[in-house]
């Protein structure tokens, strides 16, 4: 199973993240997790929200320029090695990693949140499924 990420193509000045989210909390959708990466000119808001579409609308009623990407959003045992055993099992599976960052877990405290871009999104939740990683979904962002 796969999440959905929306990145959104913000010019770098002052206030347009600012305006990206403002436009988002105007509109009822809560950020679950929110990644940045900058250049010189513009920024890449990388972003999981629990209202996919209504942001989507959103974000394009607003005029910003944006994209869906399937990730993994993988339930990690808060626990020393946690991160390092669902790397273990990706790696193990020849799937490349190219970026993660975390995200909120709402009530469920004893596991920490990670959002996982990856060379083969199916392949990498199948490997994890057999080793009793849980991944959420769509749905569940909704709930966290």
């Amino acid at each position: 199973m796969s999440i959905k990420q929306i990145s959104v193509f913000l010019e770098n000045k002052p206030g347009a993240l600012y305006a990206m989210t403002g436009a988002l909390a105007q509109n009822g959708v809560d950020m679950r997790a929110l990644s940045m990466a900058e250049t010189k000119d513009f920024g890449i808001a990388r972003i999981i929200v629990d209202k996919l579409y209504e942001a989507t609308r959103v974000l394009t009623d607003a005029g910003y320029i944006h994209s869906l990407t399937p990730v993994l959003g993988v339930a990690i045992p808060d626990t020393p090695g946690g991160l390092n055993r669902v790397l273990q099992i990706i790696t193990n599976a020849g799937i490349n990693v190219e970026y993660m960052y975390a995200f909120l877990g709402g009530r469920n405290v004893d596991r920490a949140y990670m959002i996982f871009r990856v060379g083969d999104v199916e392949r990498a939740n199948a490997a994890l499924a057999e080793r009793g990683i849980a991944t959420v979904t769509q749905d569940e962002i909704e709930l966290l």
